[in-house]
């Protein structure tokens, strides 16, 4: 039976095909582009909620960071986690949420998960990227943690519902 669709998939695919593909994909990425990053609620064993202190940013934040292209957005998750706290999965990361992030761009969007149970594998040490960097009792923020980390915790919490913007 031959396939209706307009480009067949796999091996049959001809060149024509893959070209019209990726022309089709240039211009959504140039007409509808957005970026995307992720951010995560890091929970080790005795449920403190790990923070970072950015040297270009005020304010203590959730780790994470954009993905790039050829990433997914765990394996983005993964290396955000690794370089900006020396942090390992204990769990498979949960999605939560996705919000529009208006006050990083007109199109920039955030994948938020929760990871239970992440280890450090060494302190953080501070670097031109993060001042600082620490996990800290939900009932003891630092002073200075942001209002959208603060609203991140309660919706993770069940006291306010999860929000469409960052």
């Amino acid at each position: 039976m031959e396939s209706k669709m307009p480009f067949p998939e796999g091996p049959r695919r001809g060149l024509a095909a893959r070209l019209a593909l990726r022309l089709a994909h240039v211009c959504f990425a140039w007409t509808r582009g957005m970026t995307m990053g992720v951010r995560a609620a890091c929970f080790d064993e005795a449920g403190r909620i790990f923070l970072v202190r950015h040297s270009y940013v005020p304010g203590w934040h959730l780790p994470g960071g954009g993905i790039e292209r050829r990433e997914t957005a765990v394996e983005a998750l993964a290396k955000e986690l690794r370089e900006e706290g020396n942090l390992v999965f204990g769990a498979p990361p949960v999605l939560l949420n996705v919000y529009f992030n208006r006050q990083t761009s007109k199109r920039d969007h955030v994948l938020f998960y929760r990871c239970d149970r992440v280890r450090q594998t060494a302190p953080r040490r501070s670097d031109r990227e993060i001042v600082e960097a620490a996990f800290f009792r939900l009932d003891e923020l630092p002073a200075g943690t942001t209002a959208a980390t603060r609203r991140r915790l309660e919706e993770i919490a069940g006291r306010a519902p999860f929000s469409d913007v960052w």
